[in-house]
């Protein structure tokens, strides 16, 4: 589960690179009309967030393979020179060239299970990137449909005003000809005062949606938009077991926990082996001499074993040396401290109980995806009743216009009535 999402991150960051060639490589100018597709992925690469998350991922990834050094020899160089001038007795100048060399030969899976740990928490960034770009996303695809919305609505009322407009110009006729009233003049001079006033405001409105979309992409302009608003398309919805599915698999919070739960899993098992002993294997060889060449030689091989448990804990060195051509060395030394730290025996308990309680928070988790999920599809149903009564309703709107013109021409009612039969088609067509 961990590597391809690991897989999946860089590919997004490979993409979000290319973005990038792509903004520096064609003006701005260039831009065809954009899909909601490329509204997320310009909003993504502009976010100066996600910028600075990528690159300190790129070095938080670098650090941890770095980190297999640990698995390798450590290697010491010591050079020196110790020069002394006596007044009774003969000077020396002593030169000595040392290498030490420590090698970690076994530590009971300790050093693994922190790189694993660092490898979990890798993860659990990345899977927070993840849920930051589909946050970035979400908000280019709403700025987006707000444009939509507000471009829609803003020809819908001038459309609207249009035909005010052209019912004003019939009535001034008719009150001229004596066949209306100046009242009914006055009362259809408000009216398009107040349909002005409205597209004025939607205008502002769609000023500032358009303003902001552009912020969004990082563009100094918007471009053509690629999507229409289509009242007449139903949405094809998922099953609610598939959609649940695809909730559990994808949901970010969701993939959040699961790379808790194994973090945990693995701090579980580092705070079980604590007890373990570790053993080192060291060694190093020497030379010296008053001068050069140096002629005095020497070398020392040695295993060192550490033990920690909170009731004990100490080590056992050991070593053994030759200094050519006659003298050998050997030397043993144990330390041991009884009861370091007896309340580190609660450790393991402990680790255990976070790694219980996010399983519980994970399956809670689950419980309130599964719900939230039914609930959207329920939710999407009822709003596909909603679209499908709207639309019956704009279309009786259209009837009633015409059947108020038919009356009109009938002398059952007057233009005014008319004119407040389109501002209700027209409230109706904009709530579709």
């Amino acid at each position: 589960m961990i590597f391809p999402k690991i897989l999946n991150l860089k590919f997004i960051f490979i993409s979000y690179l290319f973005l990038i060639f792509l903004c520096k490589v064609f003006p701005q100018n260039h831009f065809e009309a954009i899909t909601f597709k490329d509204a997320a992925m310009l909003a993504v690469s502009a976010s100066d967030d996600l910028k600075n998350e990528y690159a300190m991922r790129a070095i938080r990834e670098g650090t941890w393979v770095l980190g297999r050094r640990v698995y390798f020899p450590k290697l010491t160089f010591n050079m020196s020179e110790d020069d002394r001038l006596s007044t009774i007795g003969a000077d020396s100048f002593l030169k000595t060239y040392s290498l030490n060399v420590d090698q970690l030969f076994w530590d009971g899976g300790r050093t693994s299970a922190a790189r694993a740990i660092e490898k979990e928490e890798l993860s659990l960034q990345g899977a927070e990137l993840e849920r930051m770009v589909i946050e970035v996303a979400d908000i280019a695809l709403a700025a987006y449909r707000n444009v939509l919305s507000a471009r829609t609505q803003l020809s819908i009322r001038e459309d609207s005003l249009n035909s005010l407009k052209e019912q004003q110009r019939i009535l001034v006729q008719e009150v001229a000809l004596g066949l209306a009233l100046n009242l009914d003049l006055v009362e259809a001079e408000i009216t398009v005062a107040e349909a002005e006033i409205e597209i004025l405001s939607l205008q502002i409105d769609l000023e500032e949606a358009e303003q902001q979309f552009a912020e969004v992409l990082g563009l100094d302009f918007l471009p053509a938009l690629a999507e229409k608003v289509d009242i007449y398309r139903s949405p094809v919805l998922p099953s609610v077991s598939a959609a649940q599915a695809t909730a559990e698999s994808r949901y970010p919070e969701l993939i959040i926990a699961r790379h808790s739960i194994a973090k945990k899993q693995v701090e579980t098992k580092y705070a079980k082996q604590t007890w373990l002993p570790t053993l080192r294997l060291n060694g190093g060889m020497s030379f010296s001499g008053n001068q050069y060449p140096l002629t005095k030689s020497s070398w020392t091989v040695g295993i060192v074993v550490d033990f920690f448990s909170p009731y004990l804990s100490g080590n056992v060195n050991g070593s053994y040396g030759w200094e050519p051509p006659y003298d050998k060395t050997a030397r043993v030394q144990n330390s041991m401290s009884p009861l370091p730290d007896p309340a580190a025996a609660l450790t393991p308990r402990s680790a255990e109980l976070a790694l219980s309680w996010e399983k519980t928070k994970y399956d809670n988790a689950i419980r309130q995806v599964r719900r939230t999920t039914r609930m959207a599809i329920e939710k999407c149903q009822l709003l596909e009743r909603k679209r499908i009564l709207a639309i019956e309703a704009m279309n009786l709107a259209s009837e009633q216009i015409k059947l108020t013109e038919l009356r009109l021409q009938l002398g059952q009612l007057t233009r005014i009535d008319l004119i407040e039969a389109y501002i209700v088609y027209a409230q109706k067509e904009v709530s579709t």
